[in-house]
């Protein structure tokens, strides 16, 4: 089995190419990201495609997390729809091995309890000695999970 394409759609993007290293909500363009999924339930895929990534200390853990909240600024109602765990093997939650540059796929909806979460954003919990990741994402319509 090959590799899924996915549509880029600039309006989609989630962050952009840039290190992490320290907690933080994705950015494009230097602003934090939010897209407005609308009122109903969405069901898509986010795009990871990680360039660098640092476990050379092997305690560097990485969660992405796909948040959601109805306060268009994430001033409160903060609600965690996926996560996405990388890092070193010693510091995984149950991972099995040492995570590594590549595209990854995470399947998301904006609907958790039945909540309909409007607002997304991307949000990077770094954490060990060194933490650096650098990956840009995007959101696409396909759900793919």
């Amino acid at each position: 089995m090959g590799s899924r394409t996915f549509t880029f759609d600039a309006l989609l993007q989630l962050k952009d190419a840039g290190a992490v290293t320290a907690s933080a909500a994705a950015q494009v363009g230097g602003s934090n990201k939010i897209l407005d999924m609308g009122a109903a339930r969405f069901e898509g895929t986010v795009v990871i495609d990680v360039s660098a990534i640092d476990i050379s200390s092997t305690d560097e853990a990485y969660d992405i997390i796909v948040q959601g909240s109805n306060s268009s600024s994430f001033a409160s109602g903060i609600e965690n729809l996926a996560q996405l765990n990388l890092g070193a093997t010693a510091s995984r939650d149950g991972g099995g091995q040492n995570s590594t540059v590549g595209r990854y796929e995470l399947g998301v909806t904006n609907e958790q309890a039945d909540t309909v979460y409007r607002y997304i954003r991307l949000y990077t919990k770094a954490a060990g000695t060194t933490p650096s990741i650098n990956y840009t994402a995007f959101m696409s319509n396909d759900p793919g999970h």
